[in-house]
């Protein structure tokens, strides 16, 4: 199983592009606004390697991985997430 994050800003179109694709599908992954959050910044600095956003922070069995471009983070959750809710779907 894996757990998201998604740094972002809220003026950032890309970011826009990002949460309207999560809005529209009914996902809900915890956001992280780094011109708010000093903290979170310096996550993504840290870990990602730069201040670009939107970036999706993906953990799965302790390791991490950064995506970046809005349109690879929107293609990543179509295929883990509605792929997996599908089939949940599918099984009920």
């Amino acid at each position: 199983m894996e757990t998201y994050q998604l740094f972002q800003t809220s003026s950032c179109p890309y970011c826009v592009r990002v949460r309207a694709f999560l809005d529209a599908n009914g996902l809900t992954i915890p956001l992280r606004d780094t011109m708010f959050d000093p903290e979170a910044r310096a996550e993504l600095i840290q870990g990602g390697g730069r201040t670009t956003v939107p970036c999706l922070r993906i953990e799965r069995d302790g390791k991490v991985r950064w995506l970046y471009e809005s349109l690879d983070i929107i293609e990543y959750l179509r295929q883990q997430l509605l792929t997996e809710k599908g089939a949940q779907s599918q099984r009920r």
